[in-house]
């Protein structure tokens, strides 16, 4: 149960707070991405990718519930695949990204619902709001990395949010408020 409960918060690598006899995780910034998906006017499903971002988890091993994770990375890190509508999400419409220049998601609950998954709550901000989310997360593996010879776990994790609760609900709901996010992270023992 605690390697369960372990692998989901560095897995989800959001939350925060200091405790006592912990163990320090940091995210694998080569390995870790977030994709987002919307419809765009029942045409066609587009997507927004963030990767490259860094994040620390401090695993407190008597006691998981003590346990915290924080991930913030850049607003204009965003990539869409067209620089016009990059530059659009990253306008006052949308991201704000002058004025709000880091996304963030700090947990504030763990449910473990399976022996390999777990529900996380916690507060995501995007857009200078903060909403509370669940993430969907599910334990691919954890053990030492074959190359770096250093425990590391890597998981997936899915959610949905509104646009709309953020402030960047233009076009809806020709454009789908709805956005389908999935995220995968590995992360490492720090030495």
């Amino acid at each position: 149960m605690k390697n369960l409960l372990l692998s989901t918060l560095i897995g989800l690598g959001f939350a925060t707070a200091a405790v006592a006899d912990t163990s320090e995780y940091t995210l694998d910034a080569s390995h870790s991405q977030i994709v987002f998906t919307y419809n765009h006017l029942g045409y066609s499903s587009t997507s927004g990718v963030y990767s490259g971002f860094d994040g620390k988890i401090m695993f407190d091993d008597a006691d998981a519930a003590n346990s915290s994770v924080e991930v913030s990375f850049p607003t204009d890190s965003l990539y869409t695949g067209w620089a016009e509508r990059t530059a659009h999400f990253l306008g006052d419409d949308f991201f704000g990204a002058q004025t709000n220049p880091t996304i963030s998601f700090k947990s504030t609950g763990i449910e473990v619902t399976g022996e390999k998954t777990g529900l996380i709550t916690g507060d995501l901000t995007i857009n200078g709001i903060t909403k509370s989310i669940v993430l969907d997360a599910t334990l691919n593996q954890m053990g030492d990395h074959p190359m770096a010879k250093t425990p590391w776990a890597g998981f997936d994790a899915t959610t949905t949010v509104l646009r709309s609760d953020y402030d960047m609900g233009m076009f809806a709901p020709y454009v789908s408020d709805e956005v389908e996010v999935a995220i995968s992270i590995e992360a490492m023992k720090a030495m």
